[in-house]
Parts: C-alpha cells; structure tokens; sequence
C-alpha cells in the first residue's frame, strides 16, 4: 500500500480496502466476524500476519482469530494476555492517532510476559523506517461512545468500552506504515469494533430470541403439564378466586373433587368452601391460612352426607404481577378418620363389653368438676331442678317416661368451658368475648358447678350427678366353677342390661373385674335410689350361657360428685357405700336365715 508516494494511492488500493470493510457485515455469527477482520487485515492493508485478540468477559484478552500463518495460528489461537498486561503494551512506544507502535528497541522488556506472541528472528533495520521482525503494531477497538482523536477533544478511547485489539507484523512494503497506512488501519479498527459489536448483539438477540422461545415452550409445557396433573389427579383440587367480592369462589374443580362430592363442575362454581364446609367446621376453615394452610374438616355432599377431607393451600399467580388464585389440594381422609375413631373408642373403651373403660369414666366425670366448691362459687344449693331447667320432678325413677329421669334433664346445660359445637370463633378474642365483670370479680365463670342432694331423711329437691358403683355379688364362683369363657358371657350381659336400664345421656362404665359405674345428671336422692334398685333387678334374672342358667347379684352404693372434690373421692365415696351397702345386705340374710 505505500508503493506510491503520498497521498497519491492506487484506486485499486481503495477498493480493496473498501470490499474488506464491507465483507465485515457480511459474517452471519461473532466469531465468522472475528476471522472476517483478520483476514481483512491481511487481504487489504497488505500484512503478512494479522490477530485479533478479544476481551472476555473477565477482562482479559484471548486470541479469538489469526490470519497469515497456520503455523502461527495453531499454535496461539484461544491463549490467554492478562489485562494487565495489554494496558501495559498499549501505554508504551509510540502514539499514532489510536494505534500503539512499540519499536523491537523497547519491546525486548515483553518477551516474558503473559501475552501470547510469535516472531521471527532477523537481522537489523539496514535504514530508518525498515520493519523488524521484533517490531510491534496494535489497533485498539473501541465501542463507539465518547471521546475523539480531533484535536482539542477527548484523549482517544477515552469513556469507551474496550472490545479487543488487532496486531499486524509484517508489512509487505517491509517498511514502517506512513500516515495514509496508519490512518487506514485506524479506520479499519474503528469499523471492525462497529461489526464486532453488532455481531455481538445479533448474537445476543438470537440467544435471547432462543431462550425466549424456550421458556415459551416450557410455559406451554408446564400449563399443559399442570392441566393434566389437575384434571387427571386421584385426589380432588380446586382454584378459587383471592380477594374482591368473590373471594373464595370456585372456578374451578377437577373430576376427582366433583366425584367426591357428587355434583358436577359446573354447580361447584356456585359455591365456596365455606358453603360446603359443616357448621362445626367453619371456624377450622376461616382460620386456615391462604399460604401452606391446612385443615381437616366436613365437606358436604351433595346427598346431604359429609365426608372428612384434608384440604392443604397453597397461592398461584398466572404471571409475576398477575392475579392471585388459591390452590387448593383435597384429599378424602374418611377411612382415616374411621380408623382414628376406632382406635380412640379401643382406647377409652372395655375390649369385653364395649363400655367406657376407667380412663374414659375419669376423663367423664373430672369434665364436671372443678377446684372449687359451689359454695364457694355462691352457689349454695339448686332448689329443685331450676338450675337444670328441669321444670320440676315429682320423685322416683320412671324410665318409659320421655327416656329421663325427670322432664329437665335433657335440657341440662352444656358443662365446661368448650363449645358445643367443637370450634372456637376466630372471632372471639378479637372482639373482646373473654370480658371482666366490671365488679371485679374476676373472669366471666361460665362452668356450670356440680352440688350433691341432701343426705338427709328429707329430700331438699337438689338435682346432682349421681355415681352409683356396683359391684357383683357371686360372680367370683361362677368363674371359679364354670371357667373364664362364663364369667366373660355374664359380664356381658350384665353390661347390656345396665345400658338398657339407664336413659341414652347417662354413662355406663366398666372399672374393672366385675365392677361396673353408672353416672347419671339431674336426680335426686330417691331418684339415685329408684335407680339402684331398677338396675339390681335388672340384673338378678337368670343369665343363661352355654345352656346353662346361672344368677350373680349385685351392690350398689350411691355417692354424689360435688365441685371441690376430686375424680378418686368421689369415686371412693361410693365405693364405700357400695361395701356398706353390701355388708347391711349381708346382715340381713344372714338374720332371716
């Protein structure tokens, strides 16, 4: 290129420079862009060799492409220059405009740096402008943005990103570029950092138009994917609508939450959970929370039926700042809950008989009582059974009339600080439910406290819960003489003809061998003793097992549960008076014999 003295140049010098400008936007990917500017280098600005080193992303340079020698080539392609080091090489020799000449009289200091290089030796410049093999020539490339080589502006590349640097050995001419060379690989650089760039975000789009595309594809696969998983999974799952009028709504059900329920999807859209959930369980519901809430509770059925379910939530959005829905997974749990209640009742219950056991009758009868005694509480007595509602009672015990112990019996208030309906309103102590009496007197006392009838020989009229023990009299020797299969065939038939004997509110419990507890609420004294004697004839009757007829007798003694005493006196009060009563009994046969 420099043949011809300056600035007279070859039109085909211009041309050939023009068509390797031009083939740089030609390249299709960044790195046909990179061989593309190597070989431009090489094609039109007459170099033997050219390479072009690319900054990485962590601000070293590798060699990315080389033209001119294979050799070469193989043998530095994709090494690795420190940063470091390439701002050293551009800070030294000589400026032209934007490229960097470092002569082989200063570059022998860069023989053992990091840079990747190859050179020939050769002999001294034999005049002044002469190339030596040693002789270094680099063309940064910037990214277009601030700073200039006019005079009076910014120093070049400053502000600019730097994308890599072209360095060219050789010239075919063998002498040093003049100012029509340097000003042609100068504009050179310029355009190739304009290509690199545009190669870069051409590549970055298409990489970006890629992904894009994938993550479309993985949306699609992923709803298609959740559709299936919803519509075809074994366990019921539904997507209500969060917040707004219609919080809660279904939208919509899958075929296993339809078929549980036994309605269709398209009237489960009219309905919420808390339209389907039982009474007792709307509180279990109001305080399940949106996000990873569970709950057990009833779902009703469509026959009028509940069924026990196990709902878990869970908050779904169809984009990041789309609407929210509520997920919610329904399992059907009513063989579970049918096997925890058999395992409960086996719990609390006589294997034998099937009557509450020890435990069951002491959880029963501690749920009445309290610490304190009723009078204590201001509670001197119930006159008659106004405590109970009962509506009045006329004495003794009439079992065929309205299945109870006196007309106010079934009426008798829920005792204990639970709620019937077995949930507590979330509501409750939000709204200040749980309220001082402004006398001072402390909590609100909602317990309903137990008092015992006179003892006396005149009946005050007090209602009370009775506690008849009964122990049998003569059921030693039957299983003694007949064996334990008898004894076990008479338990159970005196269990049975004490649950017939007693109304359906009252407990029968078994406390172990061949003694049994009743506990009955609302009688008075003669109506306890109408009792024990309905139930002691009950019992006597002949109890035939295995063809053959055999008697047990049976004690009674009546004690009364009263707040201020614990579950063990009671019990040992009438255990007491059940001896008392058997050794009476005893005294009499034995003065009649």
């Amino acid at each position: 290129m420099e043949t011809e003295s300056e600035p007279y140049v070859r039109l085909s010098t211009l041309r050939q420079l023009h068509q390797v400008v031009a083939d740089l936007n030609t390249a299709r990917s960044l790195a046909d862009t990179l061989q593309t500017v190597a070989d431009g280098v090489v094609a039109g600005l007459n170099y033997e060799l050219a390479c072009v080193n690319l900054v990485r992303p962590d601000g070293d340079l590798v060699v990315a492409a080389f033209a001119g020698s294979s050799a070469a080539e193989a043998l530095i392609t994709g090494r690795v220059g420190s940063r470091a080091s390439w701002d050293r090489r551009l800070s030294m020799g000589s400026a032209w405009g934007e490229l960097r000449f470092i002569p082989h009289t200063e570059g022998w200091v860069l023989m053992e740096d990091d840079v990747p290089q190859w050179h020939t030796d050769g002999p001294a410049p034999r005049f002044e402008d002469e190339w030596h093999p040693h002789d270094r020539l680099y063309a940064p490339m910037y990214s277009p943005r601030l700073g200039s080589a006019r005079p009076g502006g910014p120093p070049p590349g400053s502000g600019r990103e730097l994308l890599g640097v072209i360095s060219v050995d050789r010239p075919r001419n063998g002498r040093h570029p003049g100012p029509w060379g340097q000003e042609a690989l100068q504009m050179y650089a310029s355009q190739s950092a304009i290509a690199i760039s545009n190669a870069r975000l051409r590549s970055n789009m298409q990489r970006a138009l890629v992904r894009l595309e994938r993550e479309q594809q993985a949306l699609r696969a992923s709803e298609e994917s959740f559709r299936q998983a919803f519509e075809y999974a074994p366990s019921g799952m539904a997507i209500a609508e969060m917040g707004g009028d219609q919080h809660g709504r279904l939208l919509r059900t899958n075929d296993a939450l339809c078929r549980l329920l036994g309605r269709p999807a398209s009237v489960m859209r009219r309905y919420s959970f808390a339209d389907l959930v039982h009474p007792e369980d709307i509180g279990t519901l109001l305080r399940t929370s949106a996000e990873g809430g569970r709950a057990e509770l009833r779902l009703g059925r469509r026959d009028g039926t509940y069924v026990w379910v196990s709902l878990r939530n869970s908050v779904v959005a169809d984009t990041a700042d789309g609407p929210r829905f509520l997920l919610t997974h329904v399992e059907d749990i009513e063989e579970r809950k049918r096997h925890e209640l058999q395992l409960a009742h086996r719990a609390s219950h006589d294997a034998l008989t099937g009557l509450p056991n020890s435990a069951e009758l002491r959880s029963r009868l501690s749920a009445r009582l309290c610490e304190r005694p009723a009078q204590a509480a201001g509670y001197a007595g119930y006159e008659g059974g106004a405590a109970y509602e009962s509506g009045g009672h006329d004495g003794g015990y009439d079992s065929a009339r309205d299945g109870g112990y006196g007309q106010g019996h079934d009426a008798a208030p829920h005792v204990g600080t639970g709620h019937e309906s077995g949930y507590e309103s979330p509501y409750e102590h939000e709204h200040g439910f749980g309220f001082e009496p402004a006398n001072g007197a402390g909590p609100y006392d909602h317990h309903i406290h137990t008092v015992a009838p006179s003892t006396g020989d005149v009946d005050d009229g007090t209602k009370g819960l009775a506690v008849l023990f009964c122990d049998l009299d003569g059921f030693k020797s039957i299983n003694d003489r007949f064996g334990h299969h008898t004894g076990d065939a008479v338990l159970i038939e005196v269990a049975r003809r004490l649950t017939t004997g007693v109304r359906d509110g009252d407990t029968v419990a078994r406390l172990g061998g061949d003694e049994f507890v009743v506990l009955a609420d609302g009688l008075g004294a003669a109506d306890a003793a109408d009792l024990a004697v309905r139930l002691r004839n009950a019992i006597i009757p002949p109890i035939r097992v295995d063809g053959r007829a055999v008697r047990v007798g049976a004690s009674f003694g009546i004690g009364w549960a009263e707040c201020g005493m614990t579950v063990e006196e009671v019990l040992n009060s009438a255990d007491q008076r059940m001896y008392i009563e058997k050794r009476s009994r005893a005294k009499v046969q034995r003065r009649a014999g």
